[in-house]
């Protein structure tokens, strides 16, 4: 009888050490984040600081919008191809967004390009995001990085932008030549 105990007493501590194993390790997996050091890299601060200058205080400056929260997907596709949209836009980002300070229309988008831009998965990337842009007629601004920014000329490049009109897409969303 003693022997039965013994054997029972192990497989007890074993069963309670196999699941609280698994429960440590699962909240793990589960919650695998840590803290972000700060929103921007020091480049894109840099950019933001100059950018919000630029376009003055009738404009308001947003940075890391997701496309989703601009761009919808048209009502009444079937539901298949409504999420397949919507998947292609969800986990996706613009850099910033100027809106009208009044209202918080979106005026235009700005994409910082900096040597990451260069591969061929990122510029498929830019030419969606400009395809997306193009179809809901919301200009896109495109800045290269630089060490700094020069106020006047990205006020004046802003002024330029939002006085040209974006060209109109046609009804399959690709821009009319």
């Amino acid at each position: 009888m003693h022997s039965y105990l013994i054997v029972f007493s192990i497989a007890l501590f074993g069963v309670v050490l196999l699941l609280t194993t698994r429960f440590q390790r699962k909240g793990t997996i589960n919650f695998p984040y840590v803290r972000a050091k700060a929103l921007f890299s020091p480049a894109e601060r840099s950019f933001l600081a100059g950018l919000t200058t630029a376009v003055g205080s009738n404009y308001r400056v947003f940075g890391k919008v997701r496309v989703a929260d601009i761009a919808h997907v048209k009502p009444g596709l079937r539901r298949p191809l409504h999420q397949a949209a919507l998947n292609r836009i969800a986990a996706k980002h613009f850099d910033y967004v100027i809106c009208r300070a009044t209202d918080l229309t979106v005026i235009c988008v700005v994409e910082l390009n900096d040597r990451s831009h260069q591969t061929k998965r990122a510029q498929q990337r830019d030419a969606f995001i400009a395809q997306v842009c193009r179809t809901i007629d919301i200009p896109l601004w495109t800045v290269s990085a630089a060490m700094s920014y020069d106020i006047s000329t990205l006020r004046n490049q802003f002024d330029a932008l939002i006085i040209t009109p974006c060209l109109p897409a046609d009804a399959d969303g690709g821009a009319i030549s």
